[in-house]
């Protein structure tokens, strides 16, 4: 049980006068994530499901004793719904500190999202890489800051087909879940790349303005939780049974959690940026989630899709 429980978050960092939001903080990985952050500093579940996240965020009050957990409607298959949650949260809230992009849909049947985006890639990334967007200038506002993504080890499996992203002239469930993992890690290594080109920018241009851009540094990660015993699978029949038969060999959502709350709050990830981890230590990412051209294709293919200019 040790052994497939994994790496455990050791780091007892407090999140005082600190603000995080954790998609789809109402079930799984993203609730044990909001619950353990609970217990050091205000979090916002942001989610699709309103009445289940009120639920779990009543639960997770009465266990932390911390009234600041706070929910709010967040509809990542539908951008209108992205566009209001951030323009309430900027509005409501002056600073955000830890942004975790914890939400996804795994095995769906093949569906598009209000979008029409296909529905893998429509939630799981390009809802995250619009959500990141509307909120990256408040991050960096709130200096320091961390961006974590919860991709996979399923993106070994994945490709970025460009000549079919939506998944319309050939769909494979699973392969298409690999592909929006895979997407999360190019995400986060193009994202990286460019907070700190901006740093380095800033530092070329006048010492004054390299002091300011040091203010506001953001990090980047992406993780593997590992594999969950979680509703992930629901859409799937054979999955779920089998996730029921070997559960003893699947980690607990809690466990499942930890190397998200490690990338949020480790004090030794402070400067580390554009990095893959798993079981709270630092994992090999595939030759496609490491190839540089693919990535600035993808961002700039999803800034495309979006309707949204990103430089």
């Amino acid at each position: 049980r040790r052994y497939v429980a994994g790496g455990q978050c050791k780091s007892a960092a407090r999140l005082e006068g600190k603000v995080v939001i954790v998609t789809g903080a109402n079930t799984g990985i993203g609730k044990e994530t909001a619950r353990e952050l609970a217990r050091r500093g205000k979090v916002i579940a942001a989610c699709r499901d309103v009445a289940k996240a009120e639920a779990a965020a009543s639960e997770i009050r009465a266990e932390t004793g911390n009234q600041q957990v706070i929910v709010k409607k967040l509809d990542l298959a539908d951008t209108k719904s992205i566009r209001e949650f951030a323009e309430k949260f900027l509005a409501e809230e002056k600073e955000l500190h830890i942004l975790i992009n914890n939400a996804g849909v795994m095995l769906c049947p093949y569906s598009k999202t209000v979008d029409g985006f296909e529905m893998h890639l429509g939630v799981n990334h390009l809802g995250h890489f619009l959500l990141t967007f509307l909120l990256l200038e408040r991050l960096k506002q709130s200096a320091p800051a961390r961006i974590v993504n919860v991709s996979s080890l399923a993106h070994h499996g994945g490709r970025i087909r460009f000549h079919d992203l939506h998944g319309e002239k050939s769909y494979n469930r699973g392969l298409a879940y690999c592909h929006s993992k895979l997407a999360n890690v190019l995400f986060t290594r193009e994202l990286a790349k460019r907070l700190q080109g901006n740093l380095m920018r800033a530092y070329l241009s006048w010492t004054f303005f390299f002091f300011c851009a040091i203010g506001t540094k953001v990090t980047a990660n992406a993780l593997h939780p590992g594999s969950v015993h979680s509703e992930l699978v629901r859409h799937s029949f054979v999955v779920t049974w089998l996730w029921k038969i070997f559960s003893f060999f699947l980690k607990t959502p809690q466990e499942g959690a930890q190397t998200s709350v490690y990338c949020a709050v480790a004090e030794e990830l402070d400067s580390v940026t554009g990095q893959y981890f798993s079981d709270c230590q630092p994992a090999y990412v595939s030759p496609r989630g490491r190839d540089d051209e693919t990535a600035k294709k993808l961002w700039s293919m999803s800034c495309e899709l979006l309707g949204i200019q990103w430089d």
